[in-house]
């Protein structure tokens, strides 16, 4: 049995889903304009559990998006996760906030590549690079795009999805935009689902006193 609780509000998108062995069973989301997950997150924890007809003792563990992302939705969903998981004694499960977006492209080939962006302000995103296959090609980066931004994968690449909701900002400073395909989603708990199985499987936990998300840039307050 693995019956695991997936959080994810690393974007304004307040999503949570509960699994078993792989299956979605169950998934409560709402992308809001504004951040909402301070009043909702805990609300659609419930809904989800009842949806799903999952007491919270039944749970295996709780996978929580890591970031990069929203300072603040981070911290919130960490947080909630974190406390379940000391509540019930469970490990918890940390997931790429970016690995769960690149999820979204379900693609086949070999040479095609998956560029997940989360707008990071101004001209600036977080990402990544990744194989169809989910595989890792680059590090985590904070990125400011410009019109030759990725242009050497452009010419040697079969085929790339840019997703996320820093696509269009990039989509609109690009001139060349052969073989290239735009998605302006957020990512979702939905695709967490298989990547917490397989860790679950795998005893991939982290350590719930010490882990923190991922920020990836220091927090600047704003006005």
């Amino acid at each position: 049995m693995g019956i695991i609780l997936c959080i994810e509000t690393s974007t304004t998108n307040c999503s949570v889903a509960v699994s078993e062995n792989e299956r979605l069973i169950s998934l409560i989301e709402r992308d809001a304009k504004n951040y909402s997950h301070a009043e909702q997150l805990h609300l659609f924890i419930e809904k989800a559990l009842a949806e799903a007809n999952v007491d919270k003792t039944q749970l295996d563990a709780v996978a929580i998006s890591k970031g990069p992302g929203s300072y603040t939705g981070l911290r919130i969903g960490v947080s909630s996760a974190k406390g379940l998981c000391y509540a019930l004694d469970i490990p918890l499960i940390g997931i790429s906030t970016l690995k769960t977006l690149a999820a979204q492209v379900k693609l086949s080939g070999e040479s095609g590549l998956i560029i997940p962006m989360i707008d990071a302000r101004r001209m600036e995103v977080y990402t990544q690079i990744f194989s169809l296959s989910l595989k890792e090609l680059t590090e985590i980066e904070a990125k400011v795009l410009g019109k030759e931004s990725y242009r050497e994968y452009f010419e040697t690449s079969n085929g790339i999805h840019v997703i996320g909701n820093g696509a269009k900002k990039f989509e609109d400073i690009l001139e060349i935009q052969e073989n290239i395909q735009f998605s302006y989603t957020n990512p979702s708990a939905r695709e967490m689902v298989e990547l917490a199985s397989k860790k679950n499987k795998q005893h991939q936990f982290e350590d719930v006193a010490y882990f923190e998300p991922f920020y990836l840039k220091d927090f600047v307050a704003g006005k």
